[in-house]
């Protein structure tokens, strides 16, 4: 091939090169174009991405504290929002410096509050909520709890013991808790949630057992029995003799013995002078023959002492001789 030919054949392959390159520049830079014009439409029709606390922290700083920033409801998708109302509203209002909506929990009714927060807490211990005394006497869930400034280390409760939650409104409890003999609840080893579920529904006094008697057992099992011969007070119910948020009597006791006692053996219980004799006074030296019980005597035996000196195993006994609890 001449000089003249090869120089035509390479500009001929040169112009084809170039006209490929200059093409697929062409092609790229209509697809990039595509693309780009494809992407800032996503963008612009895309949802609105979810609500987060830090974009509400920058007016309501005091509710975005420490405590709420470490807990899960800041952890929430749409944190917020999840609880507050008419949160876009209210930010589209603010950012044009108008009077929007507010979305306060506070202004909300106490049916509003509490259906917010069962919306997600509603099985485990809050399952039973609407048939319990606190939703009858419309208590709302914000009266013991804060979302935002909460101080217990569980349930964020608005108290750091769940005792001084209580005692806002339990004032006779708390009292009563400042007796001499009572549940370690003031020192700190039990809590009031330690036999009460406060959202239990299906219990009475919103205990957390199938009765009394089964809640007692639970940390005294020594008197659970089953015994050869039962005292009909214990079977019945602990508190026929016992008041347990506390007394002034040993062994959280409703009465001194043996007035306590009095209460069901006022007669009948074959010692002279009890019951019924409250002055020994004048009662004769010795009961004549026949004479009832609870005849009047001077030396009586029972007043001002206490039945336990001999009946020493009261709630129950498995000794083949111990029909009356003497041992």
């Amino acid at each position: 091939m001449t000089p003249r030919l090869l120089e035509e054949a390479w500009v001929e392959s040169t112009g084809d090169s170039l006209m490929r390159h200059h093409l697929s520049t062409l092609v790229l830079a209509g697809a990039l174009a595509w693309c780009g014009g494809g992407l800032a439409y996503a963008q612009a029709t895309a949802p609105p991405s979810a609500w987060t606390a830090a974009d509400c922290e920058a007016c309501h700083a005091k509710a975005a504290s420490p405590a709420f920033t470490r807990s899960q409801h800041a952890k929430l998708d749409q944190s917020c929002a999840s609880c507050h109302q008419n949160v876009a509203e209210h930010l589209k209002a603010q950012q044009a410096g108008e009077n929007g909506p507010v979305p306060a929990v506070k202004d909300l009714s106490v049916a509003e509050i509490n259906g917010t927060c069962l919306s997600c807490h509603e099985k485990g211990g809050q399952a039973t909520w609407h048939n319990s005394m606190h939703d009858r006497r419309k208590v709302a869930c914000t009266a013991c709890h804060s979302v935002h400034d909460f101080k217990s280390v569980k349930a964020q409760l608005k108290t750091r013991q769940d005792a001084d939650t209580c005692y806002t409104c339990h004032k006779s409890q708390r009292a009563k808790g400042m007796r001499s003999s009572h549940h370690p609840v003031r020192e700190g080893k039990m809590s009031c949630s330690s036999c009460h579920n406060p959202h239990e529904g299906d219990v009475p006094n919103m205990i957390k057992a199938d009765s009394v008697n089964e809640l007692c057992y639970s940390c005294h099992t020594e008197k659970r029995g089953p015994f050869l011969f039962e005292h009909a007070a214990v079977r019945e119910d602990c508190v026929s003799c016992h008041e347990p948020h506390g007394t002034n009597q040993g062994r959280l006791l409703k009465q001194k013995a043996p007035n306590l006692c009095w209460n069901c053996h006022l007669t009948g219980s074959g010692h002279f002078g009890s019951g019924d004799n409250f002055s020994t006074q004048k009662g004769v030296p010795v009961a004549p023959p026949g004479a009832p019980s609870g005849y009047p005597t001077v030396n009586s035996r029972f007043i001002e002492r206490s039945c336990r000196t001999c009946h020493v195993k009261i709630h129950g006994s498995n000794h083949p001789s111990g029909a009356y609890f003497v041992r």
